[in-house]
């Protein structure tokens, strides 16, 4: 069954569904969409942005943008380092709530934890892309538009394949980093990065003796 308005409609409105993307990868930001969808006007086929092609979430992306409120928070690499991953993707949803331009009566979370701070009534829904509508929008905006960064970088970055793995630790990916080296753009604080740089200091320190 796809996701539907069941929880939309138990709650005061606005209802608004919050999802990230970008919490496993090696590289890149973390990016959490926050959306409120008119009840009158959803798009069809809204799912699990897993569940999608690529092509069917660009298209889905921008029938969203065309008939829904829609906010979009990111937090960098740098957040990701300091904070750890969840802290950073918390404050990527804090973010796209603070730029949806409006104030919901209910934010519907994705996962098992709330963000503290939004400053309003909130429900954490485990699964939620593959329940609730209004997640499965927001993971659906949120994974376009880190998919659309990743690109970006890979143009300033070549070599890593992000413009494909979009910074997740897949074999091509490992290869490349261990044949160009860490980026600004690799999450220090992450084993295989943190590995990497700690083999490169070992090697320079050797040099130098």
């Amino acid at each position: 069954m796809p996701p539907d308005l069941s929880l939309e409609r138990e709650g005061p409105g606005p209802v608004c569904g919050v999802d990230e993307v970008g919490r496993g990868p090696w590289a890149g930001p973390v990016v959490a969409a926050a959306v409120v969808l008119d009840p009158d006007r959803v798009p069809d086929g809204i799912d699990d942005s897993k569940k999608l092609t690529a092509p069917r979430r660009a298209q889905l992306h921008n029938e969203i943008l065309a008939c829904a409120r829609v906010g979009v928070g990111v937090a960098s690499v740098a957040e990701v380092d300091r904070l750890n991953v969840l802290q950073a993707s918390f404050l990527a949803m804090r973010r796209a709530l603070a730029r949806l331009g409006t104030r919901p009566g209910l934010v519907l979370v994705d996962g098992k934890l709330l963000p503290p701070g939004l400053g309003c009534e909130a429900r954490a829904v485990i699964g939620g892309d593959a329940l609730c509508v209004s997640i499965a929008a927001a993971s659906v905006v949120a994974k376009v538009v880190r998919d659309r960064m990743m690109v970006s970088l890979a143009q300033q970055f070549p070599g890593y394949g992000w413009e494909t793995n979009v910074g997740y630790g897949v074999r091509a990916h490992a290869e490349a980093l261990a044949r160009l080296g860490v980026t600004p753009y690799h999450r220090r604080s992450f084993a295989p990065v943190h590995k990497m740089l700690c083999e490169e200091a070992t090697v320079k320190s050797l040099i130098q003796i």
